[in-house]
């Protein structure tokens, strides 16, 4: 991409409402637009982070069993009228509307009684099973307060797959490799080192859920790590009985500030039973169907990897979900220095590596500099008249202070070590 032709420029501000750092960076850098507290448009680049994300999201729970579908974003009343969930004393942050040829429906909020209501119609025998549909589609919940960004908002592009299992042990089979897709998934993100899972609380569907916790002050969570384990307690189930059942102690667990990015859940009956999804056994019993459910917010997720890993100087992109994998930045005027950069972006592009190339005239290397800086591509390389003199490029990573200058064949070999 040229960032001639990119429409979105870097801004010095932040909106002056806007107060979360994963907002302020990524609109300054020109990753995402705000409509309103809790809605964002993602521009081209932060479209392109988005993509990755999911791509990495749908590799892993492929390599599980999950098939992908896409259910409807606009909700039938009569099916969620089943599970008790369309009243509002229930559910208090429904969008609701009313058709012109009368009747109510709801914007998504969550996916439970969608699937459920599908698979009624596809599932009668234990032959049908076990099943694992999942789906990227946007959800919309009215929340009260939106004030963190893309950590929390109204509108959202999130993960779901649900799980429909014949028996516990079925169930319990798929959840634990659930879990370590999950771990996959962080880790891949680049931030696995910061993410624990976390128990919380099961509600009535069973004893606990499985959060993913990543540690940042921006987080609404409280959590207590047992840093050898590698796994936490979420406050809401720090009690005795729950640390004992655990094998944790209080005097080796610490405190920290989290955000949630993914959780997994145990459902049980309690949404097959309202839709009477049932199957029968090789006996011609009738049994229900045991469903679990499996969470991420892609945006919660992008915003979550900006606020831990940023500087004052801007966003640090893991390699794997950076819009691009290289910012090839040209600076003065000099002829040649603008045709070798040009001939250099051809070559990185005919080698399947992204790049977005800085073409911009009239444009300070201190401006180029910073903005490089904000946007946080992993790998920076600089063409001008000083390092053709030098014999070649200029390249550094993000997280490096100074970088050095490379003949072409090295240069190639460093980046594609990048795309490894």
């Amino acid at each position: 991409m040229l960032q001639s032709k990119l429409f979105t420029k870097t801004q010095k501000e932040a909106p002056a409402d806007e107060v979360a750092k994963n907002a302020e960076l990524l609109i300054r850098a020109g990753f995402i637009y705000k409509e309103m507290a809790g809605v964002y448009s993602y521009l081209p680049m932060g479209l392109r982070v988005l993509k990755n994300i999911e791509e990495i999201i749908r590799e892993e729970m492929d390599a599980i069993g999950g098939i992908e579908m896409r259910t409807a974003v606009i909700q039938s009343k009569e099916v969620w009228e089943k599970s008790n969930r369309w009243d509002d004393k229930v559910v208090d942050n429904w969008f609701k509307t009313k058709l012109k040829n009368g009747g109510e429906v709801g914007l998504s909020f969550t996916n439970e009684e969608a699937h459920a209501s599908i698979l009624k119609q596809y599932v009668s025998s234990y032959k049908d099973l076990p099943i694992y549909p999942y789906d990227f589609k946007t959800i919309f919940r009215n929340e009260p307060r939106a004030k963190s960004g893309i950590l929390r908002g109204r509108e959202f592009y999130w993960k779901a797959l649900y799980s429909f299992s014949k028996d516990e042990a079925e169930h319990t089979e798929f959840y634990e490799k659930a879990k370590q897709a999950y771990k996959n998934i962080f880790q891949r993100c680049g931030i696995g080192h910061l993410t624990y899972m976390t128990f919380a609380s099961g509600g009535t569907f069973s004893k606990f859920s499985h959060e993913f916790q990543t540690l940042t002050g921006a987080g609404e969570d409280t959590i207590y790590i047992d840093e050898n384990k590698g796994i936490s307690v979420n406050k809401e189930v720090y009690t005795d009985e729950v640390l004992e059942s655990l094998g944790l102690k209080k005097e080796e667990l610490v405190e920290q500030r989290a955000v949630e990015v993914g959780n997994i859940f145990s459902l049980g009956t309690k949404f097959s039973e309202p839709f009477d999804l049932n199957y029968k056994n090789e006996t011609g019993e009738e049994k229900l169907v045991i469903m679990g459910s499996y969470g991420i917010g892609l945006g919660r997720l992008m915003g979550t990897v900006v606020e831990v890993l940023s500087d004052d100087k801007g966003i640090i992109w893991p390699e794997n979900i950076a819009p691009f994998k290289v910012h090839l930045l040209v600076l003065g005027e000099n002829a040649e220095a603008r045709t070798a950069a040009e001939t250099l972006y051809k070559e990185l592009g005919d080698k399947n590596i992204t790049v977005l190339f800085d073409d911009r005239t009239g444009t300070s290397a201190g401006e180029k500099f910073a903005d490089s800086d904000l946007i946080g591509i992993p790998y920076r390389i600089v063409v001008s008249e000083r390092s053709l003199k030098d014999k070649g490029y200029e390249i550094k990573k993000r997280t490096e202070e100074k970088g050095k200058i490379v003949g072409k064949e090295e240069l190639f070999e460093l980046i594609t070590k990048v795309q490894e």
